[in-house]
């Protein structure tokens, strides 16, 4: 069903898949975070001491977490993370792999965990309305939302990312950069009215976003993909999706079982 504001999943457990191999997390919380020095050199030092590869990226509104290590190590990490009382609990998404597709352990400090350049836009103070997996799927296999409006899929990652594979139909725009978005918006907005609009990206972060800008715009029947295209690969297997899930490490795409996909075989 859709979801409203303030939802997050404790996600802690590794699923057995991954237990034999090393396992791969993306998270991120939109809250808001202050004291970041500190809390960079917290984490750091934590992660260092797991060994863990990857990035963290911590701003104001939030943060935003990419590692790989050994199961247990990751575990430790996100309890870690989750009993800090500025993060608290992360919705996960995992992955596994043959070997560490990071080369290194990076935390750092930025304006935006993803930047929009709209600070009006603050995710922390309000999310907008989502829809969950099994409902996208439902609502693919009818051509329509449960209130037969039609459906627009909007791909809200860059141009290189659509490319290695997408949702059947999605509008792309052909971005560059995540700081486009608005401007495309404004340009394409009236394809949009008069239909349940689905904002979709690799993990939830952009389209969350995305969700907000055109909600506050005026837009109505308003949605973002709740965790993204990695969780609907998760839940569904992928149905309606053709090609892989461009991811920023050394695996390039992921196929919808959540395996490392090369790039040439995204026509598949």
């Amino acid at each position: 069903m859709a979801q409203g504001a303030g939802r997050y999943h404790i996600a802690f457990a590794i699923p057995a898949c991954a237990m034999s191999r090393v396992v791969n997390i993306a998270a991120y919380k939109f809250v808001t975070l202050d004291a970041l020095p500190a809390l960079r050199e917290h984490l750091l030092t934590r992660a260092e001491a797991l060994s863990l590869k990857g990035t963290i990226l911590l701003a104001p509104e939030g943060i935003n977490v990419f590692l790989a290590g050994e199961a247990e190590a990751v575990d430790a990490m996100l309890a870690e993370m989750s009993a800090l009382p500025a993060i608290g609990p992360l919705e996960v998404k995992y992955s596994d792999s043959a070997s560490v597709p990071f080369g290194r352990l990076r935390v750092r400090i930025k304006r935006e965990i993803i930047r929009m350049d709209h600070p009006a836009i603050r995710p922390g103070k309000g999310r907008a309305p989502s829809v969950d997996s099994q409902t996208l799927a439902r609502w693919l296999a009818q051509g329509a939302d449960d209130e037969g409006r039609p459906l627009a899929l909007l791909d809200t990652r860059n141009d290189f990312e659509v490319d290695a594979g997408t949702f059947d139909g999605a509008i792309d725009w052909r971005l560059q950069r995540f700081t486009q978005f608005p401007a495309a918006f404004d340009a394409h907005r009236a394809e949009l009215e008069g239909k349940t609009v689905v904002s979709f990206c690799t993990g939830g972060i952009r389209c969350e976003k995305a969700a907000l800008y055109m909600q506050d715009a005026g837009l109505q029947h308003t949605y973002q993909l709740e965790g993204g295209i990695l969780k609907y690969f998760e839940e569904t297997g992928g149905v309606g999706y053709t090609g892989g899930c461009f991811v920023f490490d050394a695996r390039e795409t992921l196929d919808a079982a959540l395996a490392p996909r090369p790039l040439g075989a995204q026509a598949a």
